[in-house]
């Protein structure tokens, strides 16, 4: 979609998203992805799993490992009612070390609100 027709607003509120998309991963935070999964998302794990909602709901509940997640060059392209979410992660590891990695996360707007409905984590 020419730069010209993307709304500011929508821009603006996908990036929100993808903070909120973040900060849950890092807290567990299960009430938030639950707003913000459409019915039907998937994810490809780092692992090489694909995991429905109901499945990355309960992977999200588990304490995880890592702290000091952040997304950094994020990148937010619309397409019409879809929106493409390209970003690197960088992120402590238990012991200490430095990890990273990269996702892709794809977002439709339905019903007048961007839903995730695909993501894809890769570590580096």
């Amino acid at each position: 979609m020419p730069a010209e027709t993307v709304s500011n607003t929508d821009v603006d509120t996908l990036h929100q998203l993808n903070q909120d998309y973040i900060r849950s991963v890092q807290t567990s935070d299960v009430r938030r992805f639950d707003e913000i999964l459409a019915e039907d998302f998937l994810c490809s794990n780092p692992d090489g799993s694909l995991v429905d909602r109901a499945e990355f709901l309960a992977q999200t509940a588990r304490p995880v490992s890592i702290s000091n997640l952040e997304a950094r060059d994020v990148r937010v392209r619309i397409i019409g009612d879809v929106a493409i979410i390209h970003a690197r992660t960088t992120y402590t590891l238990p012991d200490g070390r430095a990890g990273s990695g990269r996702y892709t996360d794809v977002w439709a707007r339905r019903r007048n609100r961007w839903l995730a409905v695909s993501a894809h984590v890769t570590r580096c």
